[in-house]
């Protein structure tokens, strides 16, 4: 392997629970990667609501998680194209699977082997499933993944529960990164969405397709700009 294809770092956005904003967080990401001018590539493992295609389709292509061939399109792509972010949207329940694969197959070794890291974006809400979630996460992967923890404010406010759990530590104990991102209008996601914008789109300044006026825009900026400097502690 040449020294270029030991730079590409992989981000499987999950949290396997439905509904806590998962799609969403692939969404910043992908924005954030353009923003950035950093190249990538998105994967988009719900067939039927699979946001990266519908908000980002000139940077995403569908991936069958049940698959094991459609699985290693990820890794082969992170090989054939080094330098270029690799950005996995999970849909729910797709936990077993890619587990299962990644075990049989070997990747994390794999991984390390062609200096690539393995980010796992645990996207949570409040409530006491997505820490039971998160436990099971760091039962079974340990060490082998870069976790980032995303406190959804979107989704719920007191993560109070994740605290007293001990998971939110021991994650941090595994070298875990902590991310919050901050609640942004119910009604402002409901516009961006229904008009399949990306936020790119939404926070033009010209009003566009969206219907978003001058503040909702300014709204957007701002969402973004803080959720950035989480993105930018974190490193992609």
């Amino acid at each position: 392997m040449t020294s270029a294809s030991m730079t590409t770092n992989i981000h499987f956005i999950g949290g396997e629970k439905g509904g806590v904003g998962k799609s969403l967080m692939a969404r910043v990401l992908a924005q954030y990667l353009i923003d950035k001018q950093l190249p990538f590539l998105g994967f988009d493992t719900d067939r039927s609501h699979g946001a990266l295609m519908r908000f980002y389709p000139a940077f995403a292509s569908s991936v069958a998680v049940d698959k094991v061939e459609s699985l290693d399109a990820i890794v082969e792509a992170a090989v054939d194209q080094p330098g270029r972010r690799i950005l996995v949207d999970l849909a729910a329940q797709t936990h077993d699977p890619l587990a299962s694969w990644m075990e049989d197959a070997g990747v994390i070794g794999l991984a390390d082997e062609l200096g690539m890291k393995l980010f796992y974006w645990h996207v949570m809400d409040s409530g006491k499933d997505s820490v039971d979630l998160l436990r099971r996460l760091l039962d079974r992967f340990g060490t082998g993944l870069a976790y980032v923890l995303v406190r959804n404010q979107v989704r719920g406010a007191d993560f109070s529960g994740l605290e007293q759990s001990g998971e939110q530590a021991r994650a941090i104990g595994m070298g875990a990164d902590v991310v919050s991102v901050k609640k942004l209008n119910e009604h402002v996601i409901q516009k961006i969405d229904s008009a399949s914008s990306s936020f790119w789109q939404a926070k033009a300044s010209d009003k566009d397709s969206t219907g978003l006026g001058l503040m909702d825009r300014q709204r957007v900026k701002m969402w973004l700009r803080d959720v950035y400097r989480e993105i930018d502690d974190v490193g992609v």
